[in-house]
């Protein structure tokens, strides 16, 4: 732990102080990517930040606006109500989604337009069942 920044130092200035010690002490020798040149990012200011999630293979439908996350939710329905064993889980699930969805179309809109529409649980509840068999 470093101690405080003294007062009328920049903190560039305490900053590379900082650094130069480490470095006079060694530990900075063995980092990853110690003397290569920093790789050049073309994707503007916040593509390290997609680069890092695409690395992590992190879910990133959080990110969404609600707009997008809603309706990337309902394109996967189909997939996600194969996963379900019972009737009672798909009605469950089924209505969650929908309360979901009209919230979302009566609040501000925030990102492009709301246009996903409620499931049709029965209709939906036909298809799982038909898939079942």
């Amino acid at each position: 732990m470093t101690e405080r920044k003294p007062a009328g130092t920049s903190f560039e200035t305490w900053i590379d102080q900082q650094v130069r010690e480490a470095e006079e002490r060694g530990e900075m020798a063995d980092l990853p990517g110690h003397g290569k040149p920093i790789p050049q990012r073309h994707g503007g200011t916040m593509e390290w930040i997609a680069e890092k999630l695409r690395k992590e293979n992190v879910d990133t439908s959080a990110l969404l606006p609600p707009s997008l996350a809603l309706a990337k939710e309902a394109e996967d329905l189909p997939q996600r109500l194969a996963k379900l064993r019972s009737e009672d889980a798909v009605r469950d699930l089924l209505p969650d989604l929908n309360e979901r969805i009209r919230k979302a179309q009566l609040a501000p809109q925030i990102g492009p337009p709301m246009r996903t529409r409620q499931v049709d649980v029965e209709a939906t509840l036909a298809t799982w069942r038909a898939d079942r068999t």
